[in-house]
């Protein structure tokens, strides 16, 4: 596998003379009138109230004075956020120092033109094989009891579908009208009807391949490669793939607002930003992946807290990057679901898996099931194991969703900053998405000593995989270790309190005293 990080250097022209440098900035507004109605279809008012959401001023828009104001200074707002009651915009030095100056106007925030995105694409024409993930995640399940995602609707947000509409794993989609809505923020003039057909740049393949992964249906091999075969969807791209900058997050914020006034509650987003390489004082650094430091962040944490929406995000490819390591934003937020990536066999991390930090005070990534090709196409598969859920029992929340998803993870209580839960079981998350009692699978023992000899007579794989942790969630190391006569003998590591033993139906956590 060829794995591509999109890494591409915005330009800053400097000329001198006439033209002044722009730079892109969110300015934040101070408040709106309490009269505006909100921006929300009946649909999305009604999903609302259904769940006991209230609708605030969150809901309604940028205050229309606000911005014609703006424009008689000539700044043409390209985006407007609802949710942080914001704008964004190109300013020249001079029209920044004016606007900081203006009553109405709260904050000015820079946006870094110089980052890169976590994603990965596969080649263009490489063939993802799912099978492997849809038996790890147990997707019989949801196929013997009927689940398919039918009337759930999903919005993805990504870098580009470039020939969606003639790919075969998708072409039932298709066939019933599945795709209700499109819109393209980084090239709004673009005529919608060329939204499949014209390829800018060669990620615009990846939202098709995420498509694939939440709801492919391989008809030549007859493949099952997404569990959400019957769902309608929602397209956004806020993604250009020729340069890659922070100002591409107010895109995604655009999108996010746009879907949640359309009603859609669930959200895959195989997108990330991590650091940038040119001016370190404009870039992202690792202790800012802390959930509320990024506007991304903060927007995601909203639609999660206000908007009842569950959003599946990648956790990130950065694993292997000694410089990095760890999840990527808006994967650092709280509320949302952040989906790591496993090996096919052992079930524990794959290299390039991205890390929960040690400093957040609670678990990332939340959740993990196998890919070769990276966690974006490891979040998909999660929000097809999700809109079946929202099948089974739509009546459910997006915080009892992302409960139950933990809880049916193979790992669960014994989480990790590795692969979080671990893997989730559809059995499981069915029996609890219907109210019916999930036997325990895990279980702690107490050991004393340097060594333990655990015995593992009915366990017949030559191998299992251990977390050594030096706490409850942070992992030392992972390995596989081989059992010999039906015995693991574990060695305490220094610094090490915890051992998870992983056996995939059953979990041991040893405590060392």
């Amino acid at each position: 596998m060829k794995k591509i990080l999109l890494l591409f250097l915005g330009l800053v022209f400097c000329q001198t003379g006439v033209v002044k440098a722009q730079s892109r900035y969110w300015i934040q507004l101070k408040d709106k009138p309490s009269s505006l109605p909100p921006s929300l279809s009946p649909a999305a008012l009604a999903s609302r109230h259904q769940r006991g959401l209230s609708v605030d001023e969150t809901d309604q828009p940028v205050h229309t004075a606000y911005v014609e104001q703006l424009a008689r200074l000539g700044i043409r707002p390209a985006l407007k956020s609802r949710w942080l009651n914001a704008v964004s915009a190109e300013l020249t030095p001079d029209q920044a120092t004016r606007v900081r100056q203006l009553p109405f106007v709260k904050d000015l925030t820079a946006i870094d033109r110089n980052l890169i995105i976590t994603s990965t694409t596969p080649e263009p024409g490489t063939r993802v094989q799912m099978a492997p993930v849809m038996s790890q995640i147990q997707a019989e399940a949801f196929a013997g009891a009927g689940l398919t995602a039918r009337n759930v609707s999903i919005g993805v947000i990504d870098a580009g579908f470039h020939g969606a509409d003639s790919t075969g794993a998708l072409r039932h989609i298709f066939a019933r009208k599945g795709i209700r809505e499109i819109r393209d923020y980084v090239n709004p003039a673009r005529p919608l009807n060329s939204f499949f057909q014209s390829l800018e740049t060669m990620s615009d393949f990846h939202g098709t391949e995420v498509m694939t992964a939440i709801a492919g249906l391989d008809p030549a091999d007859n493949v099952l490669q997404g569990l959400a075969t019957d769902a309608t969807f929602y397209l956004a791209r806020t993604d250009h793939g020729g340069r890659e900058f922070r100002g591409e997050e107010d895109n995604w914020i655009s999108a996010m607002e746009w879907m949640d006034s359309l009603g859609v509650r669930l959200i895959n987003t195989s997108l990330g930003y991590a650091k940038g390489f040119s001016d370190p004082k404009e870039n992202y650094q690792p202790t800012q992946m802390d959930g509320h430091t990024s506007l991304i962040s903060k927007a995601a944490q909203l639609a999660a807290d206000k908007k009842g929406m569950l959003i599946i995000v990648s956790a990130g490819n950065e694993g292997d990057d000694r410089t990095w390591r760890i999840i990527s934003t808006p994967a650092d937020a709280q509320g949302v679901l952040a989906v790591g990536a496993t090996n096919a066999k052992v079930w524990n991390r794959i290299g390039y898996s991205s890390i929960g930090p040690e400093f957040l005070p609670y678990l990332k990534p939340n959740v993990a099931c196998f890919s070769l090709y990276g966690t974006s196409l490891s979040a998909p598969v999660i929000t097809g194991f999700a809109a079946c859920l929202m099948q089974a029992n739509p009546k459910l929340t997006n915080k009892e969703l992302i409960s139950i998803i933990e809880k049916s993870s193979h790992l669960y209580p014994y989480g990790n900053n590795f692969v979080g839960y671990g893997v989730p079981q559809a059995s499981r998350a069915l029996a609890l998405a219907q109210g019916q009692f999930v036997p325990p699978t895990a279980k702690s023992i107490k050991v004393t000593g340097r060594t333990y000899a655990l015995r593992l007579p009915d366990y017949h794989e030559p191998t299992v995989s251990l977390f050594r942790k030096k706490d409850e969630m942070h992992v030392l190391a992972q390995e596989a270790a081989r059992i010999q006569n039906g015995k693991l003998v574990l060695t305490r590591q220094h610094g090490e309190r915890r051992t998870t033993v992983d056996l995939k139906q059953e979990v041991i956590e040893v405590i060392w005293e």
